[in-house]
């Protein structure tokens, strides 16, 4: 994976956003490969495609990439919110690929992929209609919050400019892909406990270590009375994923 951008394509445009765009697909075109199967490529969708810029010539799992010059925070730029936040609910999102690159060299920095079953609705923040004056006034946008997912739903493909070996990310993706499998609404609970323990940041924890977070998944999940009951339960999947060990009574273990 080569870390330079295409910069010169850049020359044929004026909008700054357009230069991005046409210079980080160029570059993806070359440089990116599937997660989800072998293959050491991906296809570039036709100009004009919505959502989706790349489908995997081998297993078309569909792609969408979103570049931008500052460091990836806590939020990426997405879509209409409506849009996304069906596709979601559906299963159909893409999987995506969020870019950081510095603009003054043409160079990239960081790359991680969130597959796209990891997508809950509470990662999809509905942004605030365009205002009157706008070319597309009213039209409503969404953020995809990085800060709502699990550290493990962040896949890293590049590293400050160093590339991470495929083979690595491409285990990392097979490890969550069970979650696929999980009904959207239990695999909301699943990712949101998932998160609970990462915050921890801790090896080996206690359930009542991770019952501290009741109140908070209380309100990411306002219609379950029995929070304590759907902890266990979710760390018992987490277990079967192969993401924790159970160690002893009240006691598990985060495998690396």
């Amino acid at each position: 994976m080569q870390i330079r951008l295409p910069g010169h394509l850049a020359s044929g445009y004026k909008s700054p956003t357009q230069q991005a765009r046409v210079v980080t697909e160029a570059w993806g075109e070359e440089n990116l490969y599937c997660l989800s199967c072998p293959s050491p490529w991906l296809q570039r969708t036709p100009h004009g495609t919505k959502v989706i810029d790349y489908i995997c010539p081998r297993c078309d799992a569909p792609y969408q990439l979103k570049g931008r010059s500052s460091p990836l925070g806590g939020r990426i730029l997405d879509a209409a919110y409506d849009k996304m936040r069906q596709a979601v609910l559906e299963g159909n999102a893409p999987n995506l690929l969020a870019l950081h690159y510095e603009r003054a060299n043409w160079t990239v920095r960081n790359l991680i992929l969130v597959p796209f079953f990891v997508f809950t609705e509470s990662a999809i923040e509905k942004r605030n209609p365009l205002s009157a004056t706008a070319r597309r006034h009213g039209w409503v946008g969404c953020n995809i919050v990085l800060a709502n997912l699990p550290e493990d739903a962040r896949i890293p493909l590049l590293i400050e400019g160093k590339a991470q070996e495929p083979t690595k990310a491409r285990k990392q993706y097979e490890r969550l892909r069970p979650l696929q499998e999980i009904r959207l609404e239990t695999r909301g609970w699943t990712l949101d406990v998932l998160k609970c323990v990462r915050k921890l940041n801790k090896q080996e924890f206690t359930l009542a270590e991770v019952y501290e977070f009741s109140n908070e998944l209380a309100r990411l999940h306002p219609r379950n009375r029995h929070i304590e009951e759907k902890i266990r339960q979710q760390l018992q999947r987490l277990r079967d994923l192969g993401i924790l060990e159970f160690v002893g009574p009240g006691r598990y273990w985060v495998k690396r």
